[in-house]
C-alpha cells in the first residue's frame, strides 16, 4: 500500500527521476536487483550478480538510490525549510557545509533545503555525465569511477541522516517509516557489501545501522 501512496506522491520528487534506458544491459541489471529485493533477503540482494561488472552494478544501484532518496525527500520538502532547518544537520553533533570542488571550493554553511538542493543537483550532474556513468554498451567506466561513486553515496547518506534526525515525526505522520527504513537498510547493506562509505561518515546513524544489521543475522 505504501508504494501506491508513493506513486500518488511521485510527482513530488525533488529532482527529475533519472531513468535507465529500457532494453539496455543496465536496465536488465536494475530488474534483477528489483527481483532479488522482492525475496526479502537484502544481504543477498546487494551481492554482485555472477559474471557482472562491479562498476556497472554500483552505477545501476547508485542511480536507484538517487531516485529513492529523491522521492523520500520529495515527500517531506514542505517540512524542511529555511526556518525549520537553517543549518544542514543530522542531530546536534553533526553539521554539514557544502562544497563541490568546482563551483564552490570553500565549504559554505547553508540551510538544509539549500544544501540538499546543491547536493542533489551535483549528484544529478554526475549521473548525467556519460564519461562518468556511461549508458552505452561497451563504453568503459573511467578509472576514477569508484571514487566518484563513493563521494556520491557518502553525500546521499547525509540526506537519509537529515531525514532521520530532523524529520522523522513528519515521516511517521505520512506513514512513510516502513518505506524509509527499507530504503535505508538496502542502502546500508549495499555500501557495507562493497565498503563504499567510511565508518566515521556513518556515525550520525550508527545506532540505527546496528539495529538494522542485528535483525538480519
Amino acid at each position: 500500500a505504501n508504494y501506491n501512496f508513493l506513486k500518488l506522491r511521485a510527482n513530488l520528487t525533488f529532482k527529475p527521476k533519472k531513468n535507465i534506458p529500457e532494453g539496455s544491459h543496465q536496465y536488465e541489471l536494475l530488474k534483477h536487483a528489483e527481483a532479488t529485493l522482492g525475496s526479502g533477503n537484502l544481504r543477498q540482494a546487494v551481492m554482485l550478480p555472477e559474471g557482472e561488472d562491479l562498476n556497472e552494478w554500483i552505477a545501476v544501484n547508485t542511480v536507484d538510490f538517487f531516485n529513492q532518496i529523491n522521492m523520500l525527500y520529495g515527500t517531506i520538502t514542505e517540512f524542511c525549510t529555511e526556518t525549520s532547518c537553517s543549518v544542514m544537520s543530522a542531530g546536534p553533533r553533526y553539521e554539514y557545509h557544502w562544497a563541490d570542488g568546482t563551483n564552490i571550493k570553500k565549504p559554505i554553511k547553508c540551510s538544509a533545503p539549500k544544501y540538499i538542493d546543491y547536493l542533489m543537483t551535483w549528484v544529478q550532474d554526475q549521473l548525467d555525465d556519460e564519461t562518468l556513468f556511461p549508458s552505452k554498451i561497451g563504453v568503459p567506466f573511467p578509472k576514477n569511477f569508484m571514487s566518484v561513486a563513493k563521494t556520491i553515496l557518502k553525500r546521499l547518506f547525509r540526506v537519509y541522516a537529515h531525514i532521520y534526525h530532523q524529520h522523522f515525526d513528519s515521516v511517521m505522520q505520512l506513514q512513510e517509516e516502513a518505506h524509509l527504513n527499507t530504503s535505508f537498510k538496502h542502502f546500508i547493506f549495499f555500501v557495507q557489501e562493497f565498503n563504499l562509505i567510511d565508518r566515521r561518515e556513518l556515525a550520525p546513524l550508527q545506532d540505527l545501522i546496528e539495529k538494522l544489521g542485528s535483525k538480519d543475522r
